[in-house]
């Protein structure tokens, strides 16, 4: 059994305990949660072809011609964590540094029609189109003076977050740079200023890296928070995932949709979230050579407790070249 271990991720400021003395052998992490969501029921499933009219306002749909069938949907949420109308009225009471009127918007991108057809189940040229919306959207929400950043989301499952089991995922813009996000650039900025190279324009160890492709490799960090937390990262520095073009769209739909079917298949459809992890809209041009997106993969395999809500530090049962041999040798086909 190895030594425990601390390690600390230059992309975000965290520390993180490894000891696999906490877990079994790594071949045995499985989901030990269902992933699925509620409203299972497809027939009063309110993101289903025919229920449209159950939904909040539509922000525009793939393909757009209104006579055809559509395969994406971009709306509002139907209860949104901010109100994109705020702004439009006087708030109540005066603002602060510290109290700031909610306005932010707050979107949902239906996936697809079809109630069980999930990301990973997508050909890759669907998974592409699903960015795609996300990078037209993320381009509409920054036209807006307000908004700051833009964080994308999806969440897999009920214990992830999920409420409705049509695959789908949101989109919070927000009038502030959420602090996580300030931390990462921080952080960033701290390594660039030591070593003049973006901290994930460097190669990641081949121990930790999943698959390669064209555009972008796929690894588990150094430091990984979560056990099998998966990062996807564009070969050549890229600060805004907003910038992304057609083809490597595609070529991130392709390795996205492979890392998702890979810890299906080892680790029994986990729950999991996957964000976009992208640089605020408004970063300044100094800001750029340090700032890299890059998207998080966190399957939920285990629970955050005392230790960690505490002390900000986390404890992950497996080390990252681990998770990383175990993900490797998981047979998966892109078609």
């Amino acid at each position: 059994m190895a030594s425990p271990e601390l390690r600390k991720d230059v992309v975000t400021g965290r520390w993180v305990v490894f000891s696999t003395a906490r877990s079994k052998r790594p071949s045995d992490f499985k989901s030990k949660s269902p992933s699925g969501s509620g409203n299972s029921n497809s027939q009063n499933c309110p993101f289903c072809v025919g229920n449209e009219h159950l939904c909040a306002p539509q922000i525009f749909r793939v393909p757009p011609d209104p006579s055809s069938e559509w395969k994406i949907r971009v709306i509002e949420n139907l209860y949104p964590a901010l109100d994109r109308n705020l702004r439009q009225r006087d708030a109540q009471g005066e603002e602060s540094p510290e109290v700031l009127a909610g306005f932010g918007f707050h979107d949902v991108v239906i996936e697809g029609p079809a109630h069980g057809v999930r990301l990973s189940d997508q050909s890759p040229r669907e998974v592409r189109d699903v960015l795609i919306a996300f990078r037209t959207r993320i381009k509409e929400l920054a036209a807006v003076e307000e908004i700051k950043y833009v964080q994308v989301f999806k969440n897999h499952g009920a214990s992830a977050g999920a409420s409705l089991s049509h695959p789908h995922c949101q989109m919070i813009a927000l009038p502030i740079v959420p602090p996580n996000v300030s931390t990462r650039l921080d952080s960033m900025k701290d390594h660039f200023r030591q070593t003049r190279q973006c901290a994930l324009c460097e190669a990641p160890s081949n121990k930790l890296v999943i698959n390669e492709s064209t555009h972008f490799v796929s690894f588990v960090p150094f430091a990984a928070i979560y056990p099998f937390e998966i990062w996807i990262t564009p070969r050549i520095h890229s600060s805004h995932f907003h910038e992304i073009d057609e083809d490597k769209a595609a070529d991130l739909g392709s390795l996205l949709k492979l890392m998702l079917q890979k810890i299906s298949v080892q680790l029994e459809d986990p729950p999991f979230n996957f964000m976009i992890q992208t640089t605020p809209l408004r970063a300044t041009t100094s800001e750029l050579p340090y700032a890299h997106w890059f998207l998080q993969i966190v399957p939920q395999l285990s629970v955050v407790g005392g230790f960690e809500l505490g002390s900000g530090c986390y404890i992950n049962p497996i080390f990252p070249e681990d998770a990383a041999e175990l993900l490797r040798e998981v047979n998966a086909s892109v078609q």
